[in-house]
């Protein structure tokens, strides 16, 4: 019979490892409490807009028996934090049409991704799952945004939360209020997202 010590220790490592997983769970068949935008910039600990130069789903380096995917991206702007030219993050899968499909980030595409801050493990994931990650896309030549929740009340409580700590607001961001969902021009998306930070942000040239 195994010591009782190392059957402690791998059943805590396991419990651990679940824990961790809970806040990312993949995009997939995971309910989640709606979030505006305002209350989804304020959780994320990363925001870009970046074209995907790979992905890999592979078992978790040090916890082997969760399937992740690791996504790598050009940064083309930086709207929170500071990752630098490139940014990877690494995702917990549980639903295997993720693992099939790479949680459907494909190469070439491109994102504004608004990503919680890595856990203990390493593991981060869109704030809200699907509600905060934004496929770029073009209409008319022009790049427009909507993320896996068709954009719907995207601003449902910002202009209450802008009030209360006295952010002001520019037109661009005042105008996709009055859009109840649908794709949204980007660069008002992004200026929505500067507008709600209160704050600079810094541009990858």
């Amino acid at each position: 019979m195994p010591p009782i010590g190392p059957i402690l220790r791998s059943t805590t490592l396991l419990l651990l490892s679940i824990c961790a997983a809970l806040p990312v769970f993949g995009q997939r068949g995971a309910i989640t409490a709606h979030q505006s935008l305002d209350q989804m910039v304020e959780e994320a600990d990363t925001i870009i807009h970046g074209t995907v130069a790979s992905t890999k789903v592979e078992p978790h380096p040090q916890l082997k028996n969760l399937m992740t995917v690791l996504v790598t991206l050009n940064v083309h702007e930086t709207l929170k934090g500071t990752p630098g030219k490139t940014l990877q993050f690494r995702q917990y899968i549980w639903d295997i049409r993720d693992e099939l499909d790479a949680s459907r980030y494909a190469k070439g595409q491109q994102w504004l991704l608004l990503l919680t801050k890595p856990s203990q493990y390493g593991l981060s994931s869109p704030v809200g799952l699907d509600q905060g990650r934004f496929i770029v896309s073009y209409q008319n030549g022009k790049p427009v945004a909507v993320n896996g929740k068709n954009n719907v009340a995207l601003f449902q409580s910002t202009a209450e939360h802008a009030k209360s700590r006295k952010l002001k607001l520019s037109q661009p961001t005042l105008r996709l209020m009055g859009q109840s969902s649908g794709p949204m021009a980007l660069e008002d998306l992004k200026a929505a997202i500067r507008d709600l930070q209160g704050s600079n942000v810094q541009t990858q040239q």
